[in-house]
């Protein structure tokens, strides 16, 4: 009877997981969908206005400002992890007892969520200067002639800061499901 009993609480352990891994990879994609999503808007914002006459313009570009190129790398480069860890995702559906590609990954996800974290941070400060500026170094807030590169700009933060939340569940949920197995 014992025996039954401890069965039943493996296929049920084993049930979990499986649903644990079917919500890791779903947030995985929701993931490639927002890093991507900011890197193609970030890497796409340019607006160019006229000064004084038709011939001389003021152009904004993403890559005007390191800073942004560095976020368009990280979010790229996350987003090609997450589209590479979608294989280790799908083994643990099919195979819910894996526990060292679990650990695996919840040491790459760590890493990613780190790069993402301060891509995501150094160009919402770039951003809060060009909404806000500074007086006191003499750095003018330019989204009031600039409009259309500030709006993307943060929207592209708003999917980054997004994906970031998804990392923070998915480690969670790779932890939980760990600590399961024991």
């Amino acid at each position: 009877m014992a025996g039954i009993i401890q069965l039943g609480e493996k296929n049920q352990k084993a049930g979990v997981n499986r649903g644990v891994a079917v919500v890791d990879f779903f947030l995985r994609i929701v993931a490639i969908i927002a890093t991507l999503a900011s890197a193609i808007s970030m890497g796409t914002t340019d607006e160019s206005l006229p000064f004084f006459t038709q011939f001389i313009r003021f152009r904004a570009q993403y890559d005007d400002l390191p800073t942004f190129t560095f976020f368009v790398v990280a979010n790229s480069i996350v987003s090609a992890y997450l589209v590479l860890s979608l294989a280790l995702s799908i083994s643990h559906i099919i195979r819910s007892g894996s526990r060292n590609s679990r650990v695996v990954l919840i040491i790459f996800d760590t890493a990613m969520l780190a790069l993402l974290t301060s891509g995501a941070s150094a160009a919402a400060a770039i951003v809060y200067l060009a909404h806000k500026g500074n007086t006191k170094t003499n750095w003018f807030a330019i989204c009031q002639q600039f409009n259309s590169f500030c709006e993307r700009t943060s929207g592209s933060l708003i999917g980054s800061f997004g994906a970031m939340v998804v990392f923070i569940l998915l480690i969670l949920m790779s932890a939980v499901a760990l600590s399961r197995r024991h």
